[in-house]
């Protein structure tokens, strides 16, 4: 194991969805502990299935703290919440525990965000309508990050390739983007975009 390559949180997004797949795919590549230390944070037993599904021969070892990760490619470190009822599950159908699990994989990576023990996070997908049955108001990633970073100013940003898109508007429906759109916003954009850029080391954006 490297320990000068960064620690990356990834959240298991919602355990009724793709999620827990998708993260087992993708450390199920040798490659991806090439550039960096993975760490899922969600349901132990939902990674187990997601596992499983995706047909993924990884071995998923629940540990509650990162310093617990050994970060080992063929076994995928979890840390488990342990709040999904797999015998409650059903695939494909909103409910507020899968809401809930999804909406607790997000904080929780950003709380250790916050406290420096991991050095970026990645998100897996979530349903939004059962992370607000759960009682979770909030229209999406973007949005959760916003409020317990309290950041005030803030965008989307979608990268691929050399290209770079930033949202004026994001999570409304068409008729209040229009009335968003206003000059002062499209240039907080735009000075936001310009600083993500130059954060990510490209000179001149």
């Amino acid at each position: 194991m490297d320990e000068t390559l960064p620690v990356i949180g990834i959240s298991m997004g919602d355990p009724a969805g793709i999620g827990p797949e998708i993260a087992a795919k993708a450390l199920a590549l040798r490659s991806v502990y090439d550039y960096c230390r993975p760490l899922v944070v969600g349901d132990g037993a939902a990674m187990e299935q997601g596992a499983r599904i995706a047909g993924a021969k990884l071995k998923v070892r629940r540990i509650q703290e990162v310093s617990q990760a050994r970060f080992e490619y063929g076994t995928m470190d979890v840390i488990d919440l342990g709040n999904v009822d797999m015998a409650e599950l059903r695939h494909g159908r909103v409910s507020a525990m899968a809401g809930n699990a999804a909406f607790q994989a997000v904080k929780k990576v950003i709380e250790l965000a916050l406290a420096d023990e991991i050095d970026a996070t990645v998100t897996g997908p979530i349903n939004k309508e059962s992370m607000n049955t759960a009682g979770h108001h909030f229209t999406g990633h973007t949005e959760i990050y916003a409020h317990f970073t309290h950041t005030r100013d803030y965008t989307m940003m979608l990268a691929e390739g050399s290209l770079r898109v930033v949202h004026v508007t994001t999570h409304c429906s068409l008729r209040q983007a229009c009335d968003l759109v206003k000059k002062d916003r499209v240039l907080a954009v735009i000075k936001l975009a310009h600083q993500g850029m130059k954060s990510f080391g490209i000179e001149k954006p």
